[in-house]
């Protein structure tokens, strides 16, 4: 089933013009011919089109959406090329290699800002891709190579995902001990010492290892394969610990999480991520060592923390 748009605008409307053509621009229908407008009938597809057509109207134009059936295979086929985002996802690829050329120039911040502006534009391409095949695919794992890559780049300790499920553990038991992770605190490890420190263990002491196979036996590792404490399915550390230890009901942690769980993973960020990552970023450079950066960054969380508690 298709839908067909078809319009007429005043000619002296040029303002209302221009944002029927942006509206449907974004929900990706193809022009025919001169105010003629296909889509195929999918879900979300049909509300825009008959707010176009209300507005149309009101406006003193003339629209009509029709509900078109399935066509002879020969036209079906043609009317599925006129969606083919092949074109657009080449254009991205380009994009994403000038994007990763660039990281060498740039700071670990400003690289993982860019690239989660590359998925966010293959997102935006993927949207009116309305008959998806191998070029999203190789699209998608092209994001995924470049994330890898960047990865190994600044954290090439960067711990890998297991599966699983987060067993809840006695508090109690992990009092006044030693903690290790990799060394040169990023988003996921600064915040998981802090809510150590903070929720966990308050006596707790860290080591910042610049070799994860020299963890002393005795220390609870933390954001590294093989740690106590890493990625699990698809929580990153900070949210591993909030499960282990029945803190995952706190609602300021949980939405802490959140935010930690995008800047990780690449994920478009909150505006309260993005200045996060920022001051973080800051304070690195400034910072003399691991200790003093999470001294530091902990005011930032905790404040952070209570904002997060106090809002919706």
């Amino acid at each position: 089933m298709w839908l067909l748009l078809i319009a007429t605008i005043p000619g002296q409307a040029g303002s209302l013009r221009l944002r029927f053509w942006r509206q449907l621009k974004g929900i990706g229908a193809a022009n025919l011919r001169d105010g003629v407008y296909l889509l195929p009938d999918q879900d979300g597809l049909r509300p825009p089109l008959v707010a176009l057509c209300d507005e149309l109207t009101k406006a003193e134009g003339s629209a009509w959406l029709l509900d078109i059936p399935s066509q002879a295979p020969e036209t079906e086929q043609a009317w599925r090329t006129l969606f083919d985002r092949s074109e657009a996802y080449g254009q991205w690829r380009v994009a994403l290699i000038t994007t990763e050329a660039s990281f060498a120039e740039v700071t670990e911040t400003e690289a993982r800002r860019s690239l989660r502006q590359a998925r966010k534009d293959l997102n935006a391409i993927a949207t009116t891709d309305f008959f998806p095949g191998d070029s999203l695919d190789n699209a998608r794992q092209a994001y995924a190579d470049a994330e890898r890559r960047l990865a190994r780049q600044y954290a090439p300790d960067e711990p890998e995902s297991t599966d699983g499920s987060v067993p809840r553990l006695d508090t109690r038991k992990y009092q006044g001990r030693l903690w290790a992770t990799r060394a040169r605190l990023w988003v996921d490890r600064v915040a998981s010492a802090w809510l150590i420190r903070r929720f966990i263990d308050r006596k707790a002491r860290f080591l910042w290892l610049t070799d994860i196979n020299a963890c002393p036996a005795k220390a609870f590792g933390f954001d590294f394969d093989g740690a106590a404490f890493t990625h699990v399915g698809n929580r990153v550390t900070f949210e591993t610990l909030l499960g282990s230890f029945g803190l995952d009901a706190d609602v300021g942690l949980t939405r802490l999480g959140a935010m930690v769980h995008a800047l990780d993973l690449g994920d478009m960020a909150t505006p309260e991520g993005q200045g996060f990552e920022a001051i973080l970023e800051g304070a690195r450079q400034r910072c003399a060592n691991d200790d003093q950066l999470l001294d530091e960054i902990s005011t930032v969380l905790d404040s952070l923390y209570t904002y997060f508690r106090q809002t919706k």
